[in-house]
C-alpha cells in the first residue's frame, strides 16, 4: 500500500458514515440541553411524562409545612377567642357613660303616656345621657315603684345616666297635664280630651262654654266652638278649667291678629269659614275652597243664590259625622246649620280649625270656581269647577269611587 493509499485509509476511518453521524449530532444536542436545565436549576417535565416521585427530604419539608400552617391556625383562633373573652371580661362591649357633671341646661319634655323605653330613647337622641340602657339600668335601681310623670324637666347636655334619672324621679319637676287636641274636634270632643289629660270634669268645661262672653267671645258666639285652637297642651297641674279654656281662645285670637283680623265680628266670620275649610278639604286646598266659599257668599252670586250648601255644616246640626245626608235633611230649615237651607253663613263654627285654615279663611285665594267635592277620600284629591254641570260629574266620580269601598266609608 502506497503513502497515499495509506493516508486515504485512515481519512475513511476517521469519517463517520451518515447513520453514525445522525446519532452522534443527537447524543450531542441531547447532553446540551441537559446542561441548559441544570444551569437553570430547573427541570421541565416533557408532556406526557410522569411526575417523578419526591425524595424523602421533599417529603420531609411538606410534612412540615403542614405542620407549622395548622400550628399557626390553631394560634390565631385560640388568639382571638382570648381577644374576645378580654372584651368581656373588661367590659369593652359595654355602652360609655357621661361623665358629668353636663354641659349646658336644656328643657326636656315626657309626653303623657311615655313609656321608659321611649324616654330612654328620646333622651339619647338629645344627647342627655349617652346610653338608653345605662339610663333604663339606673332607673331601675333608683325608680322603687315610682314613675316617670308627664311634664317638663330641667336637665343638662351630656349629663351621667343617674343624674338624670334622679332629676326625672324627683318630686320636684315641673309636671304638667297633658292634653291633645285635633282639628276637626267638635267642642264636646275637646272637652273630652281636655278631661282626660287634665282629669278637670267635663261639666266644668261646658259649664263655663254656656257663657261665652264671660270669656271675651263677641255676642254671636253661643258656645265656644271654634275658638278652641288645636295642638298639643302642657297645662300646670293646678290649672282650672277657665285657665285651660283661656289659654286655647286665646291662641285663637293670637293667630286671627296675626292675619290681620282684629274685630270680634270679623273673627267670628272668619272662624265660621275656616271651620268649613276645615272639614271639607285637605290643608294644600284650604285658599282655593275658601276663596269658592267667598264667591258663593257675593251677593251677585247667581250660581247658588247665596247657598254654601255644605254637607259638613248640615251634619253638625244634627250632631253627627258622615258625608252622606238625605234629599229631606237637605230640606230641613229647622236646622240652623243647614246651608242647603239657608244661604249665608251656618250658625257658626263647626269645629276647631287649625292655623293654616284660619288663615286661608282669613286671606281666600282668588278663583272662579264655586262648586268642589273631594273624589277619593284616601288621596282627598278635591276636584274644582265653575258650573253645576261640571260639579254633577265630578260628583258621579266620587260616587264610583265610594262603590269600590266598603259600606261604610262614605257614609
Amino acid at each position: 500500500m502506497t503513502s497515499q493509499q495509506k493516508h486515504r485509509s485512515t481519512r475513511r476511518a476517521a469519517t463517520p458514515s451518515p447513520d453514525e453521524g445522525l446519532d452522534l449530532l443527537y447524543r450531542e444536542r441531547r447532553a446540551a440541553r441537559m446542561r441548559r436545565h441544570s444551569s437553570a436549576g430547573t427541570r421541565r417535565r416533557p408532556s406526557g411524562r410522569s411526575r417523578r416521585p419526591l425524595t424523602a427530604r421533599q417529603r420531609r419539608r411538606r410534612r412540615a409545612n403542614i405542620i407549622l400552617l395548622w400550628v399557626l391556625g390553631v394560634f390565631a383562633a385560640g388568639l382571638v377567642a382570648l381577644v374576645l373573652v378580654l372584651q368581656s371580661l373588661l367590659g369593652m362591649h359595654e355602652p360609655k357613660d357621661f361623665a358629668g357633671p353636663g354641659g349646658a341646661e336644656v328643657t326636656f319634655t315626657v309626653d303623657e303616656g311615655a313609656g321608659p323605653i321611649a324616654i330612654a330613647a328620646a333622651l339619647t337622641e338629645q344627647d342627655i345621657v349617652a346610653s338608653d340602657k345605662i339610663f333604663l339600668d339606673e332607673l331601675a335601681s333608683q325608680a322603687q315603684g315610682r314613675e316617670i310623670q308627664p311634664g317638663e324637666y330641667t336637665l343638662k347636655m351630656e349629663m351621667p345616666a343617674k343624674d338624670a334619672v334622679k332629676a326625672l324621679l324627683a318630686d320636684t319637676g315641673d309636671k304638667v297635664a297633658y292634653a291633645a287636641v285635633n282639628r276637626t274636634l267638635r267642642q264636646n270632643e275637646v272637652f273630652q280630651a281636655l278631661s282626660e289629660g287634665t282629669h278637670i270634669p267635663v261639666s266644668d268645661f261646658e259649664k263655663l262654654a254656656a257663657d261665652p262672653q264671660a270669656l271675651g267671645l263677641p255676642a254671636q258666639a253661643h258656645n265656644l266652638e271654634g275658638y278652641l285652637f288645636p295642638g298639643e297642651y302642657r297645662f300646670p297641674l293646678e290649672a282650672t278649667a277657665e285657665d285651660v279654656l283661656k289659654q286655647m281662645i286665646g291662641n285663637t285670637t293670637s293667630r286671627l291678629e296675626k292675619d290681620g283680623i282684629t274685630d270680634p265680628a270679623e273673627q267670628f266670620k272668619v272662624l265660621t269659614i275656616a271651620s268649613i275649610v276645615e272639614a271639607e278639604a285637605g290643608e294644600a286646598d284650604y285658599p282655593t275652597v275658601a276663596g269658592a266659599i267667598m264667591n258663593r257668599l257675593n251677593p251677585d252670586n247667581k250660581e247658588t243664590a247665596g247657598l254654601i250648601q255644605s254637607d259638613a255644616t248640615v251634619t253638625y246640626g244634627l250632631n253627627r259625622k258622615s258625608y252622606d245626608i238625605t234629599p229631606e235633611e237637605k230640606a230641613d230649615k229647622s236646622n240652623k246649620y243647614n246651608t242647603y237651607a239657608h244661604p249665608g253663613l251656618p250658625a257658626g263654627p263647626i269645629n276647631s280649625p287649625g292655623g293654616p285654615a284660619i288663615d286661608a279663611a282669613a286671606h281666600p285665594k282668588d278663583v272662579p270656581y264655586y262648586y268642589w267635592v273631594t273624589v277619593n277620600l284616601d288621596t282627598g284629591e278635591t276636584k274644582f269647577s265653575k258650573t253645576l254641570a261640571e260639579h254633577e260629574a265630578y260628583t258621579k266620580e266620587y260616587q264610583q269611587w265610594c262603590a269600590g269601598q266598603s259600606a261604610d266609608r262614605c257614609s
